[in-house]
């Protein structure tokens, strides 16, 4: 039994609701919600194009999402993208932006996937390695 201690993170992001706003009639709080999303998946584009062309900057700040996802999407991390589309003809046209979204994001190359080497104390065997909710940052 060794004392080293491994941490990784998943971040699972549901982005249901990014339709076009003119076909969901959404009205209200749902109206603001769709238009969030799309400002978020928005964002995440222009994350994901200025890591295709190897900018010095990223703007990971634009947004929440970005902001959450970006020690996820640089260094020695290894994403994965799912994307969802509807096989009906009325929704042709987003299936081709989804489409070409995920073709973007699969032309990102972040590098060699690998074990980030960072200090931390040794555990003792049998201890909590959880943190309580108020000690987390």
């Amino acid at each position: 039994v060794t004392q080293q201690v491994t941490r990784s993170k998943l971040n699972l992001v549901d982005l249901a609701g990014s339709e076009r706003l003119s076909r969901t009639e959404a009205e209200g709080d749902r109206l603001k919600e769709a238009q969030a999303i799309n400002k978020s998946l928005s964002s995440l584009g222009d994350v994901i194009a200025a890591l295709a062309a190897k900018k010095g900057h990223v703007p990971f700040r634009n947004s929440k999402l970005t902001q959450v996802l970006q020690d996820s999407m640089e260094g020695s991390a290894k994403v994965a993208m799912f994307v969802n589309v509807s096989p009906t003809v009325e929704s042709a046209g987003e299936t081709v932006c989804s489409l070409n979204f995920a073709s973007r994001v699969r032309g990102v190359e972040l590098g060699q996937a690998g074990v980030a080497k960072t200090p931390s104390k040794a555990v003792p065997p049998g201890s909590a390695t959880r943190r309580p909710m108020s000690a987390r940052p």
